[in-house]
């Protein structure tokens, strides 16, 4: 195994329980650190029902269930992150937020910890430039849902040192998955190529080049895509989208960043996705609520 055998994990929400559950597959132990125990049940309810949902289908074992689950420890005590070789912050994208805890959790673990951000859209260096020797943070961008998507972003913030960047690199491998060293630019690599092709597919549906059903299938059969933009979109979650394609317009000024109308107008009218029940494509789609 290579290094980091105690990992702490920041936040247990979506990405954060599934990114607990990778670690904890991999044989490490981790700690998980979150604001109540509300929050906490909800977390170990997540990574529980996926293992679940792998015996059902027949994917896992009772007892790589239990092995995983027993490798998974948490907390609403920063102090107990304290011996963490390894941090992982998954928190909301917020950078206020982000850069109080950061404050908090680099004073506990000690000056050797590595420190990362799962974040999609904000600056890893200037998260970086927050916490004391930032040549130890760097971006691990995981894909959702963690236990399933094989790639890893390993961004390389300007103060990021290069054995940093190679010890996340064995580190992702050790994990089963595929890294990728990317640079510190708005959208890193994968959503910096795919904000504007979704943007793109939005426009077009608004304008009534097709329906939201055509545009999937004609994207998943003539391209091979293995899911369409628009089911796509339900997924990642519309108010997620929109605020990466913000942030990112906001740091590069660039057009095809900025968020569609129609976006805007589904995320302020509650058109989530797949978590509030409606979307391009849940709860029956929009179909005749857009023009």
């Amino acid at each position: 195994m290579s290094s980091y055998s105690q990992v702490a994990v920041l936040g247990y929400g979506t990405m954060g329980a599934g990114i607990a559950q990778v670690v904890a597959q991999s044989g490490r132990n981790v700690m998980v650190l979150e604001t109540d125990q509300a929050r906490i049940d909800s977390g170990r309810q997540r990574v529980t029902d996926f293992l679940d949902e792998g015996i059902r289908r027949g994917k896992v074992s009772t007892t790589h269930r239990d092995s995983v689950l027993s490798h998974i420890a948490e907390t609403t005590d920063v102090a107990e992150l304290a011996g963490c070789e390894l941090v992982i912050e998954a928190v909301v994208e917020d950078y206020d937020l982000k850069a109080k805890l950061w404050s908090a959790v680099a004073a506990v673990v000690g000056s050797k910890a590595v420190l990362t951000t799962n974040t999609s859209a904000l600056s890893v260096t200037q998260l970086a430039s927050g916490v004391p020797d930032p040549g130890r943070f760097a971006g691990l961008h995981f894909f959702n849902p963690a236990p399933l998507m094989p790639l890893i972003e390993v961004v390389r913030a300007l103060q990021t040192t290069p054995e940093v960047v190679a010890a996340l690199h064995e580190f992702c491998v050790s994990l089963n998955k595929t890294p990728v060293e990317v640079k510190d630019r708005p959208g890193f690599l994968v959503n910096r190529l795919l904000m504007p092709y979704l943007n793109d597919v939005i426009d077009g549906y608004d304008s009534g080049l097709a329906s939201a059903e055509d545009l999937d299938t004609a994207l998943e059969l003539g391209l091979g895509y293995r899911m369409g933009p628009m089911r796509l979109l339900d997924v990642i979650g519309l108010d997620t989208h929109h605020h990466a394609t913000l942030s990112a317009y906001e740091q590069t000024l660039d057009p095809q960043y900025a968020p569609p109308p129609l976006l805007s107008r589904m995320v302020a009218g509650g058109y989530l996705g797949d978590k509030s029940g409606r979307g391009f494509r849940v709860g029956g789609g929009i179909e005749g609520r857009t023009r």
